[in-house]
């Protein structure tokens, strides 16, 4: 199975999954205003750098429930 395939699985049969890809969108949406600003402040800029941490964390925590799923359909 595909690894879309997996993902699409995965929204449909867990809660975590489903949670997790929604707080990733909105962070992104955040990290895509806060782009659009010509200039940021000191505090901004942690800020900005806080959630790209979170996204990159969410990312991470989807890609091995992709993993755990993928491993445990092939056993």
């Amino acid at each position: 199975m595909k690894d879309t395939e997996i993902i699409n699985v995965l929204r449909n049969e867990s809660e975590e999954f489903r949670r997790i890809e929604e707080e990733h969108r909105k962070l992104d949406k955040i990290l895509d205003e806060m782009s659009k600003k010509r200039y940021m402040t000191s505090e901004e800029e942690l800020e900005k750098k806080k959630i790209q941490k979170q996204k990159l964390h969410f990312k991470d925590r989807m890609a091995e429930l992709v993993r755990q799923y993928s491993k445990q359909s092939t056993n």
